[in-house]
């Protein structure tokens, strides 16, 4: 049991009450692991529960206790002893010694509960809570146990059989202080003490002395856990790494040895797939194939507590692989026959094999390199033809070895895209387009045959690098961005999209099986992202081959991801507002395919809905009149019962405010005069205005003109407020009125002959027809006068607001919502603002 002073500190409150990690239970906050550390100095999981801080009359002082979550039991209860020093590690830990022989160690599922406690720890014992150690980790016991602490070293046991038991005991106890550690170290270092404890190992394996390989084991492993450099280059030297490993097989909580010798030395063969000469290169590359073993198979997966004790080894087999590219690089004999026999034709395939794996493993050391010996190693490389003799490798039949170059591919496209490109654009100007590097990899990527196309989205991501124009370089002429592009839509992009336009050739797709969707929702994916980057060239490419219609004939497809793939690939071209993509849609009917495909969703609430309501909803905000009016004019007759959303009819209100503005051109100029001089702030024209609106009668307005009365006419309140009663009447008049015209417009409009929608039986009418009529003058709803579109801010916004939701029923989808605030009541206020004479022209047709 811990010591107990006689009094608690003065700081902490003996009321009773749990302190600041108390409360509620289920707080994962407080929720913690307990752990004890056993007599083979493993970490045994106690259980989980939640921890307080209270004080316990019992124990006299504050003290942490965890109750058990499954059965509210105590799983602990231990008092926080002044003297006792806790350490807190990686934020979520706090361990401790209750006893010489009793550690414990609270594992916090979050690192705000942890902090709450160590705050109660350092509180009670007088210490600032961003220290990490509350106490000196030596306290008596250590002394007692070590003499004399102050001493410069550590005097350890001799090395003998009859001694291992105290020797293991030794480094074990000297694991948890870094003081103690560090003597340990010391000590092994300066007796060579290694070398003897292996001889020891020899004699323990002659004899079968089992309990003392399991205490060679204990000591090797903690030796390990010392984490130090000096020591692992005794460990791993040519004479001692096998003993090591050796010592490593008799794990104690095995029934069996393990066999990692024999493995090493019988199983695993060295091949030198090109003569090393240089002994010092071939025995690192030993070493470090053997420690990289030791790390992966030999030592247990180290704790939570251990896994920071082992960042040396780590390092020691970082430098090893850096040191060995170096050695490699260096050597240009040995890289120069690596290419030859690379690139030979006489080479048989499993020795070509050999080399690219390797030349795989020493790409894969090199991101180990510091980024400047990371440019000299590719320097080499490239140098050296690497990327002709990958051309070579991926042209071979053999699967495996295009699977490595293509691993070898990728790290030169990560490293230095540009230079990929200067070499294919080299090689264009002497090969056919069939062998050039960038179409092999789109060969590969379209004839994967992984069922998950593992490789393909390897490559796609490659592609697309290669050809985005944010890694290009930025020189004056900005040439490397228009050369490659050129190069790439003449030589490769008919490559690229073959599978899809072999795919499309009919009104749905002519093979729909998962590998061949997920194969053109990749393609799809870079010709997307070629749309938003590539501008001028893909544009051209697009209408001239007519891409987006063949895209389209996806909407059909069974995958409704790739019918999505399909929709985000318009999207992007609509998206740019390019009259020449609208043109081009408009032209050939391609929302047709859409427009099928919201249909046939029915009234499905998922995300093929919402994307194609979306699609529509930009048209209307953004106002592409273009397109509005095309949509209107061919489809309005298949959306116009659409009324869970008002995209539908708010396209519809654009439309035929589209038309007043083309039937009355004067109105449009005179806004635009109205809207130059809202924007000035000169006084006198703002009060103009405002006597403008305010006075001007409907009938002062003829012909769409506005009719601004003399700036000194007086005024009185009857002039003023008549007009406003009158424009009330009015607005409410037209409210009516335009719900009507919003539940009982039955327009059909122009249709493609290919459109094959299974329209309601109606009358055909053409939407030019319905508005030629001219406006009356002075009729209430006439251009010019207030409540019509040429009267800025004439509808207050929670009327328009409230108008517009009675039109809404049924579902509110994703794109209309009522309680939208600025953009909504913005387009509300415009749907507000049809002429009462447009629309009666309308009902009455």
């Amino acid at each position: 049991a811990p010591d107990q002073p006689s009094a608690a500190p003065a700081t902490v409150s003996q009321s009773g009450g749990c302190g600041v990690a108390g409360g509620r239970m289920t707080d994962t906050r407080r929720r913690v692991k307990v752990y004890t550390l056993n007599e083979d100095r493993q970490w045994d999981d106690r259980g989980t529960g939640h921890v307080s801080s209270c004080y316990v009359e019992r124990l006299k002082g504050m003290s942490l206790l965890v109750r058990a979550e499954s059965d509210g039991s105590l799983l602990l209860e231990s008092k926080i002893n002044p003297n006792t020093a806790y350490q807190k590690q990686q934020d979520t830990l706090i361990v401790w010694s209750e006893a010489e022989n009793y550690d414990l160690a609270l594992s916090f599922q979050e690192k705000a509960g942890c902090d709450e406690i160590w705050e109660k720890i350092c509180q009670v014992q007088g210490k600032d809570p961003s220290v990490d150690i509350t106490q000196d980790l030596v306290d008596e016991s250590e002394e007692e146990r070590f003499d004399d602490m102050s001493s410069p070293g550590l005097e350890l046991p001799s090395c003998e059989l009859s001694r291992l038991e105290e020797i293991a005991e030794l480094v074990a106890s000297s694991l948890p202080s870094p003081l103690r550690r560090e003597k340990l170290a010391l000590a092994l270092e300066n007796e060579g003490y290694i070398k003897k404890l292996l001889e020891i190992f020899h004699v323990c394996e002659d004899l079968e002395n089992v309990e003392g390989l399991h205490h060679l084991y204990e000591i090797i492993k903690g030796i390990f856990l010392l984490n130090r450099t000096a020591l692992f280059e005794v460990m791993f030297s040519e004479e001692c790494i096998m003993d090591v490993i050796g010592c490593l097989e008799y794990d104690p909580s095995l029934s069996q040895s393990r066999k990692h010798r024999e493995f090493l030395t019988k199983t695993a063969k060295f091949k030198e797939v090109i003569p090393i000469s240089d002994p010092e290169l071939k025995q690192k590359i030993h070493q470090t194939y053997r420690v990289q073993y030791i790390q992966d198979m030999v030592l247990p997966t180290p704790s939570v507590f251990e896994e920071n004790m082992l960042s040396t080894l780590h390092s020691f087999i970082f430098f090893n692989k850096v040191e060995i590219v170096g050695m490699l690089q260096e050597d240009e004999k040995f890289l120069t026959d690596l290419f030859a026999q690379l690139t030979d034709e006489a080479t048989d395939e499993e020795k070509r094999q050999e080399l690219v794996n390797f030349l795989k493993e020493f790409c894969a050391f090199s991101q180990t390199l510091q980024p400047q010996n990371r440019d000299a190693f590719f320097k080499t490389l490239s140098n050296m033809g690497i990327l002709p003799a990958l051309e070579v490798i991926l042209g071979m039949d053999d699967a495996q070895v295009r699977s490595a170059a293509t691993d070898i591919f990728s790290y030169l496209v990560e490293y230095n895209p540009s230079m990929v490109r200067e070499f294919v654009m080299q090689e264009a100007q002497q090969n056919d387009d069939d062998i050039l590097l960038i179409n092999l990899i789109i060969e590969h990527m379209i004839c994967d045959t992984d069922p998950e196309l593992g490789g393909a989205v390897l490559l796609m991501g490659l592609l697309r690098t290669l050809v985005d124009p944010e890694n290009m370089l930025a020189t004056a002429n900005k040439t490397e961005k228009t050369e490659f592009l050129g190069f790439f839509y003449k030589h490769c992009m008919h490559v690229l999209t073959a599978p899809l336009l072999a795919n499309t050739t009919e009104d749905k797709p002519s093979k729909d099986d998962f590998q061949t969707a997920q194969l053109l929702a990749l393609i799809l994916e870079l010709l997307t992202f070629c749309v938003e980057h590539h501008t001028y060239h893909i544009k051209n490419y697009i209408i001239n081959k007519d891409i987006l219609r063949r895209v389209l004939v996806l909407m059909a497809s069974k995958h409704a991801f790739l019918a999505l793939c399909a929709l985000r690939f318009k999207r992007k071209i609509i998206g740019l507002k390019d009259e020449f993509y609208n043109r081009y849609i408009m032209k050939s009917f391609l929302f047709e395919p859409v427009v099928k495909a919201f249909l046939n969703n029915g009234s499905r609430y998922n995300l093929m809905n919402s994307a194609i309501i979306e699609m529509f909803e930009f048209i209307r905000v953004e106002d592409i009149k273009s397109l509005t009016a095309h949509v209107i004019e061919n489809y309005w007759k298949a959306l116009e019962d659409v009324d869970y959303v008002q995209t539908f009819k708010g396209l519809k209100l654009r439309f035929e405010q589209q038309r007043e503005r083309q039937d009355n051109p004067k109105l449009d100029s005179m806004r635009s005069i109205l809207r130059n001089h809202r924007y000035r702030r000169d006084a006198r024209t703002l009060e103009d205005e405002e006597e403008m609106w305010f006075n001007t009668d409907e009938d002062d307005m003829e012909d769409g003109e506005a009719v601004v009365p003399p700036s000194d006419k007086p005024k009185n309140d009857e002039d003023i407020m008549d007009p406003i009663s009158k424009f009330m009447e009015r607005k409410k008049l037209k409210e009516s009125e335009e719900k009507e015209v919003l539940l009982k417009t039955n327009l059909s409009g122009r249709q493609s002959p290919s459109f094959k929608l299974s329209f309601s039986s109606g009358t055909k009418s053409n939407l030019t027809s319905q508005s030629s009529a001219s406006n009356l003058p002075g009729s209430p709803g006439s251009p010019g006068s207030p409540g019509s579109p040429g009267s800025p801010g004439s509808v207050s916004k929670s009327t328009s607001q409230m108008a517009a939701i009675t039109t809404k029923g049924g579902l509110v989808g994703l794109v209309d919502y009522p309680d939208d605030d600025e953009e909504d009541d913005e387009d509300e206020d415009k749907e507000e603002t049809l002429p009462l004479s447009k629309k009666a022209k309308l009902e009455s047709s």
